[in-house]
């Protein structure tokens, strides 16, 4: 009775203390100084205080040091009364917390070392963390998810964090890492407590979690020797085998064992497993073995650190041996401490009879008791063992959160990206997007971060009590409602069994939802359940389905975050270990938005433009718009209408990205061009024969750069390539043409329809012989930005595309702004241009308009760029602010005011852009439109497109239509309405007092 008042009275008693200090022997991360059983105090301090301990006790108390007992904080007073009789009545060596809580564990500790004869060896089982046994903690990720990030100091971090909370609490040994490769997806134990498949990886990041641990003083542990990641029995409840040659097992299990050994880990645990190649004993799991622990783990490998059973009261070895004879047999096999045997005293009285027997001597037995003595003394329990209970729990949770985020934005695996949905960027969030969670019972942090990233995006919930007969009409709503849809699956189970909990219902509509219609699925848990969607065009690894991976999920999709994780594992046959799609993140760049009069200007008026909108779609002039409107660097208008096609059941939208034509001419070449004048790259009086090599010898090499800018160099307009490769009935010339490409015809045209990559140097041919006109005057020409765009690509080494994405596009935080857009975009994206029946005979949809510009790989000088109105209109502000943007000066303020003035005495041209009419107030037909001034910069695209700046009224108006839908250019009812040019009136009226 005296002793349940005791201990009924702990929670009160033991309130305060001190914090366990810095045990000696164990140095600083810096120095990487490794825990070992051999003192690191000069020996005979280590020495005096073993033997002292060790002379102290009684033979059965001796061997008791051997023996680690359960204990718990969540049983109950009758659990607490058992486990205060083994430490007084049998003397136990060490305990091993599980379940229960920080404050109530930390107690328990405190009173448990204060009855303890010898101070108590705590011990955990940890793997990702206290969070893994106590409530209140924040669990770590398991080590897949680490395996992921193939980041050696994160896995350093990971390790100190966990031995920061167990030296915190009390704890001087965590039984982590594990260290064996998961080279069997079914197996139901190991899994992904594993950090992989890949014995390299596996042993790298093991090494660097061991040295993380063991920098803070607290004992990491190599398991389950010899390896126990190819089984598909769980040593729990049965004895698994392993039927492998010894050199196989020497040249993969075995591996990550030797590093870790290497490494100087403080402790092995040998697991419960039969694999004869080691021991072909029946009935003998290798943990109980001689050979396995005494011959292969201490002489073969020269391991001299503490030696730990894998828990004793598993049914590996607990069908075979009890009453303590389990405690024996691994005492016999070269074991240094037994776990949880099924009875302490059992043990002990054991090991005593068979010392009497002869069977293992006096001397072998104490050896094992001082060398476990001296671990506790490395470990520091020669110093009083009192943990300081005060915020305790916030202490245990101080690093937790921040860590597992960056364990996150490192793991978070992009595996397939086939439809190029992620990341959502802000273009195709403009579209009407789902998001279905499977798995979850409700709402989830990971809806919450998708609808912050897309607001009003409608969330549907598929729990695993719904049915087969259920997924019909949820498919049938998203799949009419809906562009597209991200599928979150939450809640399975980590082990493989039965499919990993997940129910046929959640298996299909998963799978329906990726065949039927652009879907981004992201798995959250153990990626092996990866296997249930192989063929998934889009699909993503998260790993763990905590909060902060669903946010951190969130910012992947979105674009906030580049994908850098590979796979650990193999997942499904086409998708092995090492796979994942790695990228840089663009950061979008989202121009500000003002109300009309906050800038001055009348919004009554501003809504002109809806109505000159649908007289132009009502009319047939164009489909659809899209019209985008700035005043002093704000969104002041910004509206869509109508559709991409007549009648069609797809409307335009803020995201749609449209065919600029010939703004490609402004938006690419001309601004490269003004870069490398900055740079003294290009001199607007030097020549194209100064830059390129293919000019020489030919009428082109003296043209002045000044002269094709100003499109006064001499050059034809136009030169139709495409009619020379058609049969006189029109149709491709099938030597040119392949439906399927092939490394000789890899130029894509269209859908499938592949030109032989030769005929680029023909259509150059034609270029360089075409007549040159001396002093023709103003003829605008394709031929002029055709040279320019070459001039860019032989001055900069890059191609046109690559050298305008990385110094303008990317660092401007352009979403849709480039060429070849289906290589980017989902086709739901992508407005169509013309039903083109004189030379590709089909839809054009993604690919270029001009078919000269798709013959040259759809990158060319004067057409093929593509985007929406809102990048555009960064691009123009950008020029509008003299060449600068977001604090970054991308060209000279000169430059701009350069280039944009009048500089032709012979036209309307500046240098690359185009300008209004010099005579345009006197004019009958103004252009670009009646009321713009004399400074207002841009250009036009034939597909039905303009970007215009005004300096003077600090205006930018940005126009995209596809006017060319379905007939072409004979459809020129755009310019006979003059929409555009009325639209840009609109504006300037609107800023009227």
């Amino acid at each position: 009775m005296r002793k349940q008042l005791l201990v009924a009275g702990l929670t009160g008693l033991l309130m305060t203390g001190s914090a366990i200090p810095m045990p000696p022997g164990v140095m600083n991360k810096k120095k990487n100084r490794k825990i070992n059983t051999t003192s690191q105090q000069p020996q005979d301090k280590a020495s005096q205080w073993v033997d002292s301990v060790f002379q102290s006790l009684t033979p059965e108390e001796r061997i008791a040091q051997l023996i680690v007992i359960r204990a718990h904080s969540n049983l109950g007073q009758d659990h607490i009364n058992a486990v205060v009789q083994d430490i007084r009545d049998n003397k136990v060596g060490g305990l091993i917390f599980f379940q229960g809580g920080p404050l109530r564990e930390a107690n328990l500790t405190n009173y448990y070392q204060s009855i303890s004869k010898v101070p108590l060896l705590i011990s955990v089982d940890g793997e990702w963390g206290l969070g893994m046994r106590l409530d209140s903690v924040t669990s770590l990720p398991r080590n897949m998810m680490l395996g992921a990030t193939r980041d050696t100091a994160l896995a350093f971090e990971a390790g100190r964090v966990m031995g920061e909370q167990c030296k915190r609490i009390g704890i001087h040994l965590d039984f982590a890492p594990d260290m064996d490769i998961n080279n069997n997806p079914n197996n139901p134990v190991i899994n992904d407590r594993s950090f992989g498949e890949n014995k390299y990886q596996v042993a790298r990041l093991g090494v660097a979690a061991i040295r993380g641990m063991q920098s803070t003083g607290v004992m990491a542990c190599a398991k389950h020797f010899p390896g126990h990641g190819d089984t598909n029995v769980d040593s729990h409840f049965d004895l698994p085998s392993i039927n492998k040659s010894r050199q196989a097992l020497d040249s993969l299990e075995l591996y990550p064992f030797r590093e870790a050994i290497a490494a100087g880990v403080g402790s092995v645990m040998v697991g419960h497993l039969f694999i004869p190649a080691i021991d072909n004993k029946p009935n003998t799991p290798t943990s109980i073995s001689y050979k396995a622990v005494t011959k292969l783990l201490k002489n073969e490998l020269g391991y001299k650190g503490l030696i730990v059973t894998d828990a004793l009261e598993m049914k590996g070895i607990a069908k075979f041996y009890s009453k303590g004879q389990e405690s024996l047999q691994s005492l016999l096999a070269g074991n240094d401490l037994m776990i949880l045997p099924s009875t302490a005293a059992g043990s002990v009285s054991a090991i005593m009879k068979a010392i009497k027997k002869g069977q293992i001597s006096q001397q072998e037995v104490d050896a094992r008791v001082k060398k476990v003595l001296h671990a506790k003394y490395d470990l520091g329990l020669w110093k009083p063992q009192r943990i300081e209970t005060n915020n305790l729990t916030t202490d245990l949770n101080s690093m937790t959160d921040t860590l597992t985020r960056r364990i996150a934005e490192k793991a978070i695996t992009l595996v397939r990206n086939d439809q190029k949905l992620i990341p959502f960027s802000p273009a195709m969030t403009q579209q009407k997007l789902a998001v279905i969670a499977v798995g979850a019972d409700g709402n989830n942090a990971f809806l919450d971060a998708v609808r912050a990233y897309k607001p009003g995006t409608d969330a549907f919930i598929f729990t695993s009590r719904q049915t087969v007969q259920q997924i019909a009409p949820i498919i049938s709503r998203i799949q009419r409602d809906y562009k597209a849809v991200i599928i979150s699956v939450h809640n399975f189970s980590r082990r493989p069994a039965n499919n990993f909990g997940l129910s046929l219902a959640q298996r299909l509509i998963v799978k329906q939802l990726q065949s039927e219609m652009p879907a981004a699925t992201v798995v959250f848990g153990n990626p092996y359940a990866i296997q249930h969607w192989c063929d998934a065009p889009t699909i993503v690894a998260a790993y763990e389905d905590d909060s902060i991976t669903q946010k951190v999920a969130a910012d992947l999709l979105f674009g906030k975050l580049g994908p850098k994780g590979k796979l650990p594992v193999t997942v499904c046959p086409g998708l092995p270990e090492g796979t994942g799609i790695s990228y840089d993140v663009n950061l979008f760049t989202d121009l500000p938005t003002a109300a009309p009069a906050e800038v001055g200007m009348n919004e009554t008026r501003l809504a002109g433009i809806d109505a000159l909108a649908n007289d132009m779609i009502s009319r047939g002039a164009a489909p659809g718009c899209e019209v985008l409107a700035l005043k002093d660097g704000k969104i002041v208008y910004n509206r869509t209408f109508g559709h991409y096609e007549y009648n069609s059941q797809e409307p335009v939208s803020p995201g749609s990205i449209y065919d600029l034509a010939s703004v490609t001419k402004v938006c690419a070449t001309t601004i490269s061009i003004m870069r490398l004048y900055d740079e003294g790259k290009v001199s607007l009086d030097g020549t194209l024969g100064e830059y390129l090599p293919l000019v020489k010898g030919t009428d082109k090499a003296g043209l002045k750069i000044r002269d094709v800018l100003l499109h006064q160099a001499g050059l034809v307009a136009f030169i139709p390539f495409y009619k020379e490769t058609l049969y006189p009935d029109g149709r491709p010339d099938t030597i040119l043409y392949h439906s399927t490409a092939d490394e000789l015809y890899s130029v894509q045209v269209a859908d499938n329809m592949f030109m032989d990559h030769r005929y680029v140097d023909s259509i150059w041919k034609k270029i360089l012989d075409s007549k040159v006109t001396p002093h023709q005057g103003y003829v605008y020409s394709d031929l002029d930005f055709l040279f320019l765009g070459k001039v860019v690509e032989a001055v900069t080494g890059k191609r046109l595309d690559q050298y305008v994405r990385e110094t303008f596009y990317k660092p401007l935080g352009l979403a849709t702004t480039g060429f070849l857009p289906r290589e980017r975009f989902p086709l739901s994206l992508l407005v169509p241009t013309e039903r083109e029946n004189f030379f590709r005979m089909q839809l054009l949809r993604g690919f270029v308009h001009d078919p000269g510009a798709a013959m040259l790989g759809g990158v060319a000088g004067h057409a093929g760029l593509y985007s929406n109105a809102h990048d555009l209109g960064v691009i123009m502000q950008m020029l509008l602010n003299n060449g600068s943007f977001g604090g970054v000066q991308y060209i000279k303020p000169e430059t701009v005011r350069l280039f944009t003035a009048y500089n032709s005495s012979i036209s309307r041209r500046g240098l690359g852009f185009d300008k209004p009419e010099k005579d345009n107030n006197t004019r009958r037909e103004s252009y670009p439109s009646k009321l713009t001034s004399g400074a207002t910069f841009g250009h036009t695209g034939f597909t039905g497109t303009c970007i215009w700046a005004d300096p003077g009224s600090k205006m930018v108006f940005i126009f995209l239509s596809n006017r060319v839908y379905p007939n072409g250019g004979s459809n020129s009812k755009l310019s006979t309405l003059n929409t555009r040019g009325k639209m840009m009136d609109v504006v300037y009226e609107a800023m009227k007092p």
